[in-house]
């Protein structure tokens, strides 16, 4: 007879654990010298001006610090990760031309299907390069533009992207960004002309298979005014023994009267730093929305940031992240309120078991000039078991006085009034407790498409028998 179960399982990610052989794969030295950005400069085929750029980023990296909070990154040593790994492959535009053993990967995680059955268009990283990227036929002729950030450089958006490339997110702000800028590989490019409704979701998906290696692609996505789009990232690695660095970066520019949408699951491995940046400004009149699923790594350190530029224009967040054992999770966002009546909504949720640590870091600024702003912070954690540690850390920079902002925050374990409650309507105590951990996490999921409500749900799938303690 098998064991009954007593505690909450961990995420299961054996559906992402699996790895692939490294054969004829290009890579850098471990490190970061001004010989390697060049090397990685020169693989790129960068125009000057970018080359020149990766340099000075080196130059503030080389000048920094880390930050003095937060969780320890003191198993990172940035000496032992390869900052550029390269499969061999080109990008393919159709996937019967993406090598055998890398489709093989992304059939696993079902993304040509997801392509197949719910996606405008799709682009498929592996370590540090595209290996995969295609939108539909009727969504370019729609003036659409979805490719690689590398090819769109080369062509008739070089200037577009000269223009945009880490103006939100500057060097300078913090070491991983300038790091991010050195040496930063692949990511997409998205441009969506006024008037534009995207109606069927973009989806860029990133897999680390290297060992010891770091991932840094940038992402830049241009909404113009009236536009519409929804863009789903996706992301995971294999566990090894070693520490991965993932140091990507997310710029959104939303212009006026348009609207984003932007979905992330994040199921990175537990030997994996998650260091992303990811920024958005938004113009008047339009609206910015983030849902957001971390889970996996070993520490996070993961705040979007939304800039309300334009009178009128509003934010919502939605987020969740899952923290069990050996984890840190650093989580939270940042709003900053400039035009006037501007307005946003974050909703945050976190699951902690087995000694898992969560944080929920939230910064709100309400400009001098962002007159009769609105905004309204909710974090809520659930704690499984009492080795856990569940934190919120709210900052609130209010600057004029006609603006609302409230806050507020609940720690708690699974009700046993509510228990009792789904018991006396003959549900069994283990059933009760799953329904209330997945109800927890249903903000989340009911604001992805199908497919990925799905997965998010597998990954915190809850396997009970007996009581948990």
């Amino acid at each position: 007879m098998a064991k009954e179960k007593t505690f909450v399982e961990d995420v299961q990610r054996d559906l992402y654990d699996f790895r692939d052989e490294e054969i004829d794969f290009y890579r850098v030295d471990t490190g970061l010298t001004k010989d390697i950005v060049l090397q990685i400069s020169e693989e790129k085929n960068d125009p000057e001006w970018m080359r020149d750029f990766r340099l000075k980023c080196l130059d503030i990296f080389n000048h920094s610090k880390m930050p003095p909070w937060g969780p320890s990154i003191d198993g990172l040593n940035l000496d032992n990760i390869v900052t550029y790994v390269k499969p061999k492959t080109g990008m393919a535009g159709k996937w019967e031309d993406v090598p055998e053993d890398i489709k093989n990967t992304f059939e696993r995680l079902g993304i040509p299907e997801a392509e197949r059955k719910s996606l405008a268009g799709v682009g498929a990283q592996y370590d540090s390069e595209l290996v995969y990227h295609n939108i539909r036929a009727e969504v370019a002729a729609q003036g659409v533009i979805y490719t690689d950030i590398e090819s769109a450089l080369h062509g008739p958006y070089g200037d577009m992207i000269k223009d945009h490339f880490m103006k939100l997110v500057l060097p300078g702000e913090h070491p991983f960004a300038a790091l991010h800028g050195a040496v930063w590989s692949g990511g997409s490019f998205v441009y969506v002309p006024p008037g534009v409704d995207v109606e069927i979701p973009l989806q860029s998906y990133f897999r680390l298979n290297a060992p010891g290696a770091g991932q840094f692609e940038h992402t830049l996505i241009i909404v113009d005014d009236r536009a519409k789009l929804h863009f789903i990232e996706g992301c995971s690695a294999p566990k090894y023994s070693v520490a991965n660095l993932h140091a990507g970066c997310v710029e959104i520019f939303v212009g006026d009267d348009a609207k984003m949408r932007y979905s992330t699951i994040e199921n990175w491995s537990k030997n994996m730093y998650n260091l992303n940046t990811k920024r958005v400004t938004v113009g008047k009149n339009s609206a910015m929305e983030w849902v957001s699923g971390s889970f996996g790594s070993h520490t996070s350190y993961l705040y979007p940031m939304t800039i309300l530029k334009g009178d009128n224009s509003k934010m919502d967040y939605t987020g969740i992240t899952f923290a069990g054992a050996g984890q840190e999770l650093d989580t939270g966002m940042k709003v900053n309120h400039v035009g006037k009546h501007t307005t946003s909504s974050v909703n945050t949720r976190s699951i902690c078991k087995d000694g898992g640590i969560s944080n929920t870091r939230t910064s709100v600024v309400i400009a001098p000039n962002a007159d009769e702003s609105k905004s309204i912070v909710g974090c809520t954690s659930l704690m499984l078991d009492s080795k856990s540690r569940s934190d919120t850390i709210p900052a609130i920079d209010v600057r004029n006085q006609n603006s609302d902002v409230g806050h507020e925050a609940k720690i708690g374990k699974i009700s046993d009034e509510a228990v009792f409650y789904l018991m006396s309507r003959g549900i069994s105590e283990e059933d009760a407790r799953a329904m209330i951990v997945s109800g927890f996490a249903e903000s989340v999921s009911k604001e992805l498409p199908l497919e990925y409500a799905v997965e998010m749900n597998n990954l915190i799938r809850l396997e009970m028998v007996g009581a948990i303690g």
